[in-house]
């Protein structure tokens, strides 16, 4: 089983996101977790995003790198930039990956303007969890 790690600010959407669609593309071959180096708790519309693509992250909690440092991670993936220039050092062998996707939480506009702006931001990290997935769990 490969360890996996996705790390954003506030772990409160983009990495919540990938942690579900990695969780969920890769059972039986992987263990996901998802940090922050902040915690600013679930955010509720990603949750219901991805209800909408019939992944549950009700369950998920917002946590802090820090909680991780003991697991000996294979892949930590960034999704933000703020993420990999704050990420604290720990030993890891892990390899190392970063996308920097736009942070739909800073959306503004009406709800439903706010809503697609979460699908679109949803849409950028499955396509990107397929493909990691392929490309390095699937191997």
């Amino acid at each position: 089983m490969k360890n996996i790690l996705v790390l954003c600010t506030g772990n409160s959407c983009r990495s919540q996101i990938a942690h579900g669609y990695l969780a969920s593309m890769n059972k039986g071959k992987a263990n996901v977790y998802s940090a922050g180096v902040e915690t600013h708790g679930v955010n509720p519309k990603a949750i219901a995003i991805m209800k909408e693509d019939g992944i549950d992250i009700s369950g998920h909690t917002s946590n802090n790198i820090t909680e991780y440092f003991g697991i000996d991670f294979d892949y930590v993936i960034t999704v933000c930039d703020n993420a990999k220039e704050r990420c604290p050092y720990f030993p890891t062998k892990a390899l190392k990956f970063h996308y920097n996707f736009p942070d739909p939480a800073k959306a503004i506009g009406t709800d439903e303007e706010v809503m697609n702006e979460f699908r679109f931001v949803q849409k950028m990290v499955k396509e990107y969890c397929r493909n990691f997935s392929e490309t390095h769990i699937s191997i």
